[in-house]
């Protein structure tokens, strides 16, 4: 191996009239502005194809005599003008949805840390679902203007490329990403050299440099441990594979994005107001923000803790157990010695930072991490909100389940990255043109229904014509690749059918997304297809992770289901499934399949892009669809049914899944109107466009991440730290003496002077408490109140009412009172319960004290 000298960075060699080419290619609003992909598709398609749609690869392998050709083009330069015009417009464009309501709040930095993004296939640095998220929610935070930055790490090898053997199980590949022709650029200090920093790993620094991808108007910044500085090969291996290598490198991958990420923004001159934790990976982070708060303030932890934390928020993205991280504390010792000693920390009380107690052992949990450093918690759907606040209940002793502080924002899609640009030309021409822009408002759905049905029903085909098209010719060159026979090949031609009823299904293989439910019954799943008078097709496409044999096992069952001669013409396998594939399905399939063993599935986004696309959900009630679904605008399979039986529930499930299928799906499919058109099926489709269209979009998800968490964050943190550190002191000083003092609370009496009470009359409740040092505006005291269960407790339901102070005695005991009157009849449970209460405190629960009557 013979190492360079010197090295030369080789750029394209554009005409003067198309420099701002290069501009264009490495700001990913391409990614989703259909005129930018036609321009750069324009250039050379064979290359567009080639270079997996990369703008940067593209122009530099464009020949020169092409590029002189274009710029003398008339045609080309009008597109590429307008492009550019388009361009600036939206990058200068001051009347956005951040300027024009919250920029009066000042100019706080919002930081947004995720494990992988999924911006466009041209980048490989995302796996799946979390990555697509993390990739919209940035595009999103672009197009509404907000002070968003973004944190990651830069793969040398990405997530695995997938193939499949002649026997159909997964092989895994992993291709080296050539960041010289990607949408990526180093950052660079004044004199030329790469900007960098370190982190401590055991007796050593890590160093990495930094990469910044532009999406839009938010900066993106990913580190790369790929560098000379790093000696060992390990070290320089640490960013080498997403989800990669052992609990020792993944443990090293999360220190470097969640410390290293804080310093990198650090060396940036980025410091963030406000920090997004997208899984609990980068939980280090509140950590970091800690050291440095003390470091430069001369802080106790505690001090640094309490007043960092308060801007520091955390989203969930799992309801599997075994999906979380966590790590031996072995792991702990190892790494973070000298870094807690820094924190002023024993072993213990770092370790009981993030201890999780998994019955028989205990091991170090990034969630609880995240959780015991946050301000707020999130799950991404309303049922996973329920599931988050039943798992992680036991953080919260004596907290009733349903008011656990982990709350719900519903994920979203970012409509102009996944609407096909035929259906996005259709709704120009009859909605209001508001819906490229502020698709949250639903009066802007409200014109769906003067699309014309032959107009959506076309334009819907067309795009099941180009996914039929498309998964032919992918499938030819997986056949190839397996060196099957030339028949076999050939017979790819003629798999599946532009005209029939198409089913999707595409994922990642976790064995809890059940891919293979649907060959329960193999018989009766071959007559659904086979009928010749009202075909079916299915199309697969998913990755199962490398370790993962149960996954790999439904991926080649499928595979020998596909090569049945009574079913290979009706179901395809779409390998190495990524963002271009994802396009190809759901904006071509006419049903989106999702049937996961509730509750599971979190929530769950590639249902919602076949909305925008004329397609229908079927789906388990689960995740987003657990919200969503009315029978008006899709399917469910089951009621929302939870089995401890799996066996049992796959049985009844997939019984379920086949009837709807043959009594509802698939005669409202072909029946058709005398034109030729499915009439009902079209008016599905339009309830479904008009109904959630609105809601199930980036735009709306990112604006409540703004107005439930960032805002507030901001303004918490600015008062507390503006124009020194006096209130945030105040703040912390108040919650030692608030634990110190609470074991003292008692409530000491409830009067409640009736037993019986008629339906609307009113009487008032009272409570003596004592509240020792604190004084009542340290508190709240609530009556909490409502139906009976039949073991006698409160139920889920009740409600918390605060009570006011009416009267102060001797030796900290007050009076506190509020007037109830009961609406329904019925047994009724009534109790008293304290807890704390200061302005600075984003939830009274989440400190984790209350006292109970």
């Amino acid at each position: 191996m013979i190492k360079p000298v010197a090295t030369v960075n080789v750029v394209p060699n554009l005409p003067e009239n198309l420099k701002r080419l290069h501009e264009l290619a490495l700001n990913l609003r391409w990614s989703w502005d259909h005129e930018t992909l036609a321009l750069f598709r324009r250039l050379d398609a064979d290359i567009w194809e080639k270079s997996y749609h990369n703008p940067v690869a593209l122009l530099g392998s464009i020949s020169q005599e092409r590029l002189s050709f274009v710029s003398s083009d008339p045609a080309f330069m009008a597109h590429y003008n307008r492009v550019c015009a388009e361009f600036d417009q939206y990058m200068q464009d001051k009347n956005t949805w951040y300027d024009t309501h919250h920029h009066h709040r000042g100019e706080g930095v919002v930081a947004y840390f995720s494990m992988e993004f999924g911006l466009a296939e041209a980048l490989q640095n995302y796996s799946g679902g979390l990555g697509v998220l993390s990739g919209d929610h940035l595009k999103s935070a672009s197009d509404l203007g907000l002070p968003l930055v973004a944190v990651g790490l830069l793969y040398q090898e990405g997530y695995f490329q997938q193939y499949l053997n002649a026997d159909g199980y997964q092989q895994e590949n992993y291709p080296i990403n050539d960041y010289s022709n990607q949408p990526v650029t180093l950052q660079r200090h004044k004199d030329g050299t790469p900007i960098k920093i370190t982190v401590d790993l055991p007796g050593r620094k890590l160093y990495a440099q930094i990469w910044k991808v532009q999406v839009g108007r938010v900066r993106l910044y990913l580190l790369d441990t790929n560098v000379s500085d790093n000696q060992r090969q390990d070290d320089r291996n640490i960013t080498d594979r997403l989800y990669g290598g052992d609990r020792r490198q993944r443990i090293r991958q999360e220190i470097l994005m969640g410390i290293g990420g804080i310093r990198a923004l650090e060396a940036l001159q980025l410091r963030p107001t406000v920090c997004h934790m997208n899984e609990g990976h980068s939980a280090f982070l509140a950590l970091e923000r800690i050291r440095i708060a003390m470091q430069e303030h001369g802080l106790t932890f505690d001090q640094a803790r309490e007043i960092t934390r308060t801007s520091n928020i955390f989203t969930t993205h799992t309801p599997v157990p075994a999906g979380l991280e966590r790590f031996g504390f072995d792991l702990i010792d190892e790494h973070f010695t000298d870094y807690y000693r820094s924190l002023g920390l024993t072993r213990e009380q770092f370790i009981e930072l993030g201890r999780e107690n998994m019955g028989t052992y205990e091991l170090f949990s990034m969630a609880v991490l995240a959780l015991n450093l946050s301000a707020d918690a999130n799950g991404v759907a309303q049922l996973h909100g329920v599931v988050s606040r039943n798992m992680w209940q036991w953080m919260f002793p004596n907290v009733p389940e349903h008011e656990v502080p982990i709350a719900a924002i519903t994920n979203g899609i970012h409509t102009q990255t996944w609407i096909s640009r035929e259906m996005a030309s259709l709704f120009d021409r009859y909605l209001d043109p508001m819906w490229r822009t502020n698709e949250n408002d639903p009066t802007v759905w409200n014109d769906v229904y003067k699309i014309p049905d032959s107009e959506l029903w076309r334009t819907h085909e067309r795009r099941r014509e180009r996914l039929v098209s498309f998964a032919r010719g992918r499938l030819r060159q997986q056949l190839t690749r397996r060196g099957v026979s030339q028949k076999e090949i050939i017979d790819a031609d003629e798999a599946l059918n532009p005209d029939a009823l198409t089913i999707g299904f595409a994922r990642r293989f976790a064995t809890y997304k059940r891919a293979t439910l649907l060959f329960k019954d193999v018989e009766r799943l071959s007559r659904i297809l086979n009928n010749p008078e009202r075909p079916v097709q299915l199309i697969f496409a998913g990755k199962a992770h490398p370790h993962d044999e149960e996954g790999k096992a439904f991926i080649r069952h499928i595979i020998h289901m596909a090569r049945l001669p009574e079913l290979r013409h009706s179901i395809v396998f779409l390998e190495n499934y990524d963002m271009q594939i994802a396009r190809y399905l759901v904006q071509g399939v006419d049903v989106w399949l999702n049937n996961p063993r509730r509750p599971k599935e979190a929530s769950g986004t590639s249902g919602m892009k076949v909305v925008y696309n004329g397609g229908l959900n079927f789906s388990i009630l689960d995740g987003w669809w657990a919200e969503a679904y009315r029978p008006e605008v899709g399917w469910a399979i089951g009621n929302g049914e939870e089995y401890t039986n799996t066996d049992q529930q796959d049985v009844v499930e997939s019984q379920a899944l086949y009837n709807v299928l043959e009594q509802d799906i698939i005669p409202l499919f072909y029946d058709r109107a005398r034109d030729g058109l499915p009439r009902g099926w079209i008016e599905k489709v339009k309830a479904s466009i008009q109904d959630l269209a609105p809601f199930f979009n980036t735009r709306r998800m990112v604006q409540e991440y703004a107005e439930m968490y960032y805002l507030p964050s901001f303004e918490r943190f600015e008062e507390m730290t503006t124009p020194d550190l006096s209130k945030g002191l105040n703040y912390a000083a108040w919650k030692v003496n608030l634990n110190a003092a609470w074991r003292q609370l008692r409530v000491l009496e409830v009067n409640v002077p009736q037993e019986y009470l008629k339906v609307g009359n009113e009487m008032t409740v009272s409570a003596r408490v004592f509240l020792g040092q604190l004084r009542p505006e340290d508190v709240r005291v609530q009556l909490y109140y409502g139906q009976l269960n039949t073991d006698g407790s409160i139920s889920d339901h009740a409600e918390a009412i605060d009570m006011k102070c009416i009267e102060s005695g001797a030796d900290g005991v007050y009076v506190f009172s509020i007037p109830i009157a009961y609406h329904t009849s019925g047994d009724r449970g009534v109790s008293v319960r304290i807890m704390p209460s200061h302005q600075y405190l984003s939830n009274p629960f989440m400190p984790r004290l209350i006292t109970w009557a």
